[in-house]
């Protein structure tokens, strides 16, 4: 990027300004229903980029108003969603086909952090390799040989070249066709058009997106205004993957609302939470969803600058379409939803430390570790009974269609982008 001009920075500073201004009289004077305006808070930094999810400060003021006035962050727009769009073959084919279009995460870059690093995995129907070259780009490849379409790759790992088990054609990390055993059988074969089959791949905010397919202009531009997620000092300490018995849809929505918390985490999240107080922003076709712990009401008195909001908040995105990257206390878990069929959904895991609160690597390992146990064997297999027992009465014909309400926003905004971008 070239030097930024006088004339633009000065434009920065007085939008930050406005915004600034502008969300502390929202959040002091604004609507006491809690009702999420239909314009965006927009915050503009001083490097002219969008910001548009508030400071920990700002949503902490925002929960502490809610605590005060017994309100909640609410959206203006019921949704109806026809159940056909959660058991119809055509429509999940249709799905597919738009992850291959949109920039997906695939994995942080802590999985290939060192060059010959690489991992495999499946997007939307198609075998995928994400590497690291020696010159620290970061590539992803069709997992499939030219030779006779075998898959080259197996699980994840670190390698100077990429052989085919099956006649041992070989590949470099760039993708490039290397070697063709007994070479003189294949007499006209030009090896410069055989390389691997390459995808786009997008590295930003610690985070490696893949875009399969042309079909959205600018793609890398549906990432903008969202955070840098994971840093190099973050360690990538867990990966697991498992299987959930329904539609990736009804799964995904099980993480994007606090509506359901005191009813389905009685036990486990809500004596730590409250009963339906979130705070929620939107970025594109992203959003955000607050989740605040009851010990957030210690910071009411401590100022601004001297605020920590390390287990007071939990921040659970969901980066369009299938994807969530939840932030707890000591650790960042980043999901990927991969729709198996209709009724059968992939939930692939990549866990990272925290180091911000950490006294040292250890101690953030540990505490990372313990975090993470506590979520998935609680509040997580609770959401998975739940939106599996959905699943069991999705064809019994009870319902036509789901209604998602004003504390559902962060639900109807996937679905409009869906309805969108389909």
């Amino acid at each position: 990027m070239g030097a930024e001009s006088e004339p633009a920075r000065e434009i920065g500073k007085f939008f930050q300004l406005f915004s600034l201004l502008f969300s502390r009289f929202f959040l002091v004077f604004g609507r006491r229903d809690g009702k999420i305006p239909s314009w965006p808070v927009v915050i503009f930094r001083l490097d002219g980029f969008m910001a548009l999810y508030l400071s920990d400060n700002d949503v902490i003021d925002r929960v502490l108003a809610h605590i005060k006035n017994g309100t909640t962050d609410r959206g203006e727009t019921v949704w109806q969603e026809p159940v056909e769009n959660y058991v119809r073959q055509d429509r999940l084919d249709k799905e597919r086909a738009l992850f291959r279009r949109f920039p997906t995460a695939a994995c942080p870059s802590a999985a290939i952090r060192n060059h010959g690093d690489y991992i495999t995995y499946a997007a939307a129907g198609t075998p995928l390799i994400i590497t690291r070259g020696k010159d620290g780009i970061a590539r992803g490849f069709k997992n499939a040989c030219r030779h006779r379409g075998t898959k080259i790759a197996k699980d994840h790992g670190c390698v100077g070249a990429f052989v085919c088990p099956y006649h041992g054609w070989s590949y470099g990390l760039d993708g490039a066709l290397l070697g063709v055993p007994h070479e003189d059988g294949f007499p006209e074969l030009d090896k410069s058009k055989l390389g691997l089959a390459e995808v786009t791949v997008i590295e930003k905010g610690g985070l490696v997106y893949v875009v399969q397919e042309d079909g959205i202009e600018n793609p890398e531009s549906l990432l903008d205004g969202l955070p840098e997620f994971f840093t190099d000092e973050q360690e990538m300490f867990a990966k697991a993957d498992g299987i959930v018995e329904s539609n990736w849809k009804l799964f995904l929505e099980s993480f994007i609302e606090g509506y359901h918390i005191k009813p389905a985490h009685g036990k486990t999240f809500y004596p730590f939470g409250y009963d339906n107080l979130n705070v929620i922003e939107m970025c594109g076709a992203h959003s955000r969803i607050t989740y605040p712990f009851r010990r957030i009401e210690k910071l009411a008195d401590v100022p601004a600058d001297k605020r920590d909001a390390t287990g007071s908040l939990s921040y659970l995105y969901q980066m369009f379409p299938n994807v969530i990257i939840s932030q707890l206390t000591h650790h960042t878990t980043l999901g990927i939803l991969e729709p198996m069929d209709t009724d059968r959904t992939k939930f692939t895991t990549y866990s990272m430390t925290h180091t911000r609160g950490q006294a040292d690597k250890k101690s953030a390992l540990e505490n990372a570790r313990r975090d993470r146990e506590f979520v998935s064997q609680t509040g997580q297999e609770e959401d998975i009974d739940l939106v599996e027992a959905s699943q069991q009465a999705l064809r019994s014909g009870a319902n036509t269609h789901f209604t998602f309400g004003h504390f559902e926003p962060c639900i109807v905004h996937f679905h409009q982008q869906m309805a969108r971008f389909i």
